[in-house]
């Protein structure tokens, strides 16, 4: 029985529990995480590795998925460093996260950048998990969802509304990225509904069965309160997703 086969919850929307390693890891965690992901239970939801690149060819699995965590927005060419959606395709990967938060920041990704990348995964066939998110002193000004929304119009406008139901979106509050600060359930609900409201006006049946995740200090313990949210689909997961029963644990809780 395939992922896609297994079953959806009442609302239609499987589960999904996506790991993040960032620039951490070796071979021997890779070599762990695959063993326990593999004797683990994972049915009744998707499950995502997204290990920097030098280390997705390690895995091979039909239990759970494989990410990448960037691509370039270009098919090929003279751009050293960067990695083709086509490769990625190659090497395994059904995701690969876009517009990441400290990409956004520490690389200066713009929102019409992100949406070109959105497109590159689109036309390999890849599942773009989008991030979009506010920092801190947008919301404290009280003007998250607008900062949201621009984050989502720019995709929209670049690759159609109806491409919406071959993406993931993954709410990232940044001020609870790596800071051990949460949302707390009720305020991952708020954007998590206002984003399926706000797509729906483009795409109203892609957006009620549109997986989105929250991303920010998730953790074993707050794990089942998040996911119990009404728009709350699962998450992407950080630091938690580099130790393995912290992992396992979170992918439970997601069911």
């Amino acid at each position: 029985m395939t992922q896609s086969e297994q079953k959806t919850d009442a609302a239609g929307r499987r589960p999904l529990v996506a790991g993040n390693w960032k620039m951490n890891g070796d071979l021997k965690l890779a070599s762990a995480m695959q063993s326990a992901l593999q004797d683990a239970d994972l049915t009744d939801l998707d499950v995502v590795v997204c290990p920097p690149f030098p280390f997705l060819a390690s895995f091979d699995s039909d239990k759970f998925a494989l990410g990448a965590q960037d691509l370039s927005h270009f098919e090929s060419g003279a751009h050293t460093g960067e990695v083709a959606a086509g490769m990625l395709r190659e090497v395994g990967c059904q995701y690969v996260i876009v517009g990441h938060s400290e990409r956004r920041t520490d690389q200066q990704e713009s929102n019409e950048l992100v949406a070109e990348k959105v497109a590159a995964a689109l036309g390999a066939e890849l599942t773009p998990i989008l991030c979009v998110g506010e920092p801190l002193p947008v919301r404290e000004a009280g003007d998250e969802l607008h900062y949201v929304s621009a984050q989502l119009d720019a995709v929209v406008t670049r690759v159609g509304a109806p491409q919406l139901s071959k993406m993931v979106i993954a709410y990232e509050p940044i001020w609870a990225i790596g800071t051990g600060n949460t949302a707390t359930p009720e305020q991952a609900q708020d954007v998590h509904a206002h984003i399926r409201r706000h797509l729906s006006k483009a795409n109203a049946e892609a957006a009620a069965g549109l997986r989105i995740l929250y991303g920010g200090s998730v953790n074993a313990d707050n794990a089942v309160q998040l996911f119990a949210q009404p728009d709350v689909d699962g998450g992407l997961i950080g630091g938690a997703s580099l130790k393995k029963d912290d992992f396992l644990a979170i992918c439970q809780a997601a069911k």
